[in-house]
Parts: structure tokens; C-alpha cells; sequence
């Protein structure tokens, strides 16, 4: 849970987790249905289902014996890798192995001035080999904590508390800076500077910063470290209905599918979507998104009936996903194809309670909007897709945005 999440965030799950799933026979034993659920909101879904998918290999083929060296949790056991094979094998079984992961990153960047791309192979390596000859072989578990800790608290992004460090003696970009404070004073009073140290790197080292990036004084210890660029989010555009019926208490009832079992946000659960071409005209737009919706149930749907309620914008860590949202109210019941995809009809309470992404809850969250608006007492002129017609929270194309109002 927490690879890619903030521990703030993780404790809630964790308690709930562990409260429902208290050992390895129990998670085995759930279903990946039940694992999505309690772990919708988290994000990075393949997380929790490779969690599941190792506790059951652990009781089915490891006789429930979790394997003890970092390089036998790594090999065996689906979805763990380096750092959290090193993890679990010095803190759990002793096992006097280093980690690595962006908090010790950044101290042994900063301890050694190394200014190369960290996220590059050839670093992380060197990063590897530098922790494992670190690690403390007595208390190899409470060192490696430490030295998290250490990342997460003091040696930290920006401002970091140089003060407080308990390392500071041995690390290289602190002594950097403090020679360049000395160099500074001895300037201005007119004394000479200094010989270099025999210990500068005066050299091609694949580990320095580039000719191109050269150390920048105003940054001090955060120079380091340095990562690459990263590549700009795909854009994706989708379109997604809610379909709608009255269910048999009266309350509104809505249609979720579930994804594939493989890519992104395998096996969840959704409204009908349909991904679309970038610069798609909007009558288009309605026509394909009509067509998906009538292989689910099985009769014609008109594109026009469809109401534009709005654009939900929601960022995964490499897409900027934009959901183009419509919603379609049916009267009477609809026979559901059951040769296509997992399909149900849930109510707003269920569907929160389901293995729903929060990008669905988005989603949700503008229909209900839109339904507010729209039942208001207060008047107000009608107006289509363009002209206002997106509800509170919800974000305009800029083709939408800069297209004439229609007259009323």
C-alpha cells in the first residue's frame, strides 16, 4: 500500500485491511472482487490485486511459508521487487540486505554528491551497491527504517533540515555548501581561495551532474538529487453514460460494468465508456457513444436523447483522462446482454460500496449535480451543450467554450 501512496493516506486502508484479512489464508481466500473494493481509492489497482495473487501462492505452493531472503521474495512471489523484497527480508526475517526507494534515493545522492539521473539504471545500481555495504549487518531491519526515516523527515525534497541532521559530517553536498560559505568570506576580506580538495571530482564521472547542469549555489543540498524530464501525460478522451432507471423502492438504480481483467484499472467497475478520437465532432461523438450503449441493452439509442451533463477531468500518474459525460433516464426494465462484459444495476450506496475508481465517483458526483440543478425551483432558460448547459464542478472543452449559444 505504500508503493505510490503517502502514509497519511494508507492507515485507514491498512486498519480496514488487516481487520477484514488478519492472515495470508484469509486474503487467499477472498475474492479479487472483494480485494478491488476495499481497495478502491488507493489507486494503482494492479497493487492489490498482485497482493492477493502472492498470498494465495504462498498457501497453495509455499505450504504457507513466506519465502525469507530478498532474493527469494523477489523471485517467487508475483508483484514484489527489489525495494520491497529488501524490505521485507532485513525488517522481518534479519536478513542484512539495503533498500532503495525515493527517500533513501535522495540521502545517498546528497551524502555522495551524485547528480546523474537517479531514475537511470546505471544509478540506481550504483545506489544499490552503496546500501548494501551501508546496511548495519546486526540490525539490518531498524537501519534501513532509519534510513527512510531519515529521507522522510529531515533529509527532505525541499527546506531540508540540515541543522538537525545527524549525518551531516559525512555528507558531501552539506560540505559543499559550507566550503562555498567559507569561499565567499574569504572574498570579501581579499584572502586567497583555497587549493581544490584532492577529494573534488575533477573528472568524466557518470555520476556528476552533466557539463550542462552545473551545480547551482542558490539550491545548495537540494542540487541533489537530479532526475530526468518527465514525459508529458498521454491525453485521452472518453466517452461515459449514466444510465439510469427507477428501481423497484423508487430510488434510482444505475448500470456499472466491469473493465477487463488486464490494463488500466483491470477488473473495476463502471459506466458504460467508450474511448473516443481526439477532435471529435460532438454529433459524432453522441452517434458512437449511442451505438456502444445499444450492444448493452440491446435495443436502438438515439444520440439526441442523450443529455450532455459535462467533462470530468481526472489525472492518472501518465494520462490526463477527460470523461465526456452524458446521461440517458430509461423507463421499464432492460434485458442485459450476458454474452458481453460483468454488468449490474446498482443504487448510489452500492455503488459507492462497489470496486468503483474515483474517477467513476467524478463522474457520479456531476450527474447528481446536474440532477440538483435541474429539479431547482429556480427558473432558468434552458440552453444546450455550450451554452451552460455542464453543471457546477464540471470543466468545458475549449471547442465547447468558444461555440455561439444557440438561441433559446
Amino acid at each position: 500500500m505504500l508503493q505510490q501512496t503517502q502514509v497519511a493516506t494508507v492507515i485507514d486502508y491498512y486498519n480496514r485491511w488487516m481487520q477484514k484479512w488478519p492472515t495470508l489464508q484469509a486474503l487467499a481466500q477472498a475474492s479479487l472482487e472483494e480485494v478491488n473494493e476495499l481497495w478502491a481509492g488507493l489507486g494503482y489497482y494492479s497493487r492489490g490485486k498482485r497482493l492477493q495473487e502472492a498470498a494465495r501462492k504462498v498457501v497453495s505452493e509455499l505450504a504457507g511459508r513466506m519465502p525469507r531472503t530478498a532474493e527469494d521474495l523477489q523471485k517467487l512471489l508475483p508483484g514484489v521487487g527489489r525495494y520491497t523484497a529488501g524490505a521485507i527480508a532485513s525488517i522481518s526475517y534479519g536478513q542484512a540486505t539495503g533498500v532503495v526507494d525515493g527517500n533513501v534515493i535522495r540521502v545517498l545522492c546528497r551524502l555522495r554528491c551524485i547528480g546523474a539521473d537517479s531514475s537511470s539504471p546505471a544509478v540506481i545500481d550504483r545506489l544499490w551497491d552503496m546500501a548494501n555495504v551501508l546496511v548495519d549487518r546486526s540490525r539490518p531491519g531498524d537501519f534501513n527504517q532509519a534510513l527512510m526515516e531519515l529521507g522522510a523527515t529531515v533529509c527532505v525534497p525541499k527546506a531540508p533540515l540540515c541543522g538537525e541532521c545527524p549525518v551531516k559530517q559525512h555528507c558531501q553536498a552539506w560540505r559543499r555548501v559550507e566550503k562555498e560559505l567559507a569561499f565567499a568570506s574569504q572574498n570579501l576580506f581579499g584572502k586567497p581561495l583555497p587549493v581544490p580538495d584532492v577529494e573534488d571530482c575533477v573528472g568524466d564521472c557518470p555520476l556528476c551532474p552533466p557539463a550542462t547542469e552545473p551545480w547551482d549555489s542558490s539550491l545548495g543540498v537540494t542540487n541533489f538529487p537530479r532526475k530526468a524530464s518527465k514525459k508529458p501525460p498521454r491525453v485521452m478522451r472518453t466517452a461515459t453514460c449514466v444510465l439510469e432507471r427507477r428501481g423497484c423502492h423508487g430510488a434510482p438504480e444505475y448500470l456499472i460494468v466491469q473493465r477487463p481483467s488486464s490494463g488500466l484499472l483491470a477488473g473495476l467497475w463502471e459506466f458504460p465508456s467508450l474511448p473516443l478520437a481526439q477532435d471529435l465532432q460532438e454529433e459524432k461523438e453522441r452517434e458512437e457513444l449511442a451505438d456502444h450503449l445499444q450492444a448493452w441493452m440491446g435495443r436502438p439509442v438515439a444520440g439526441k436523447g442523450l443529455q450532455f451533463i459535462g467533462e470530468v477531468i481526472h489525472i492518472f500518474s501518465h494520462i490526463h483522462q477527460t470523461y465526456v459525460v452524458y446521461s440517458l433516464h430509461l423507463d421499464g426494465d432492460v434485458t442485459l446482454d450476458p454474452a458481453l462484459s460483468p454488468s449490474r444495476w446498482v443504487t448510489e450506496d452500492e455503488f459507492h460500496a462497489s470496486a468503483v475508481s474515483t474517477a467513476m465517483k467524478k463522474v457520479l458526483k456531476a450527474h447528481k449535480k446536474q440532477c440538483r440543478k435541474e429539479s431547482s425551483p429556480v427558473k432558468s432558460s434552458k440552453r444546450k451543450r455550450g451554452a451552460g448547459s455542464a453543471c457546477p464542478g464540471t470543466q468545458l472543452s475549449l471547442r465547447t467554450f468558444l461555440r455561439a449559444p444557440t438561441a433559446p
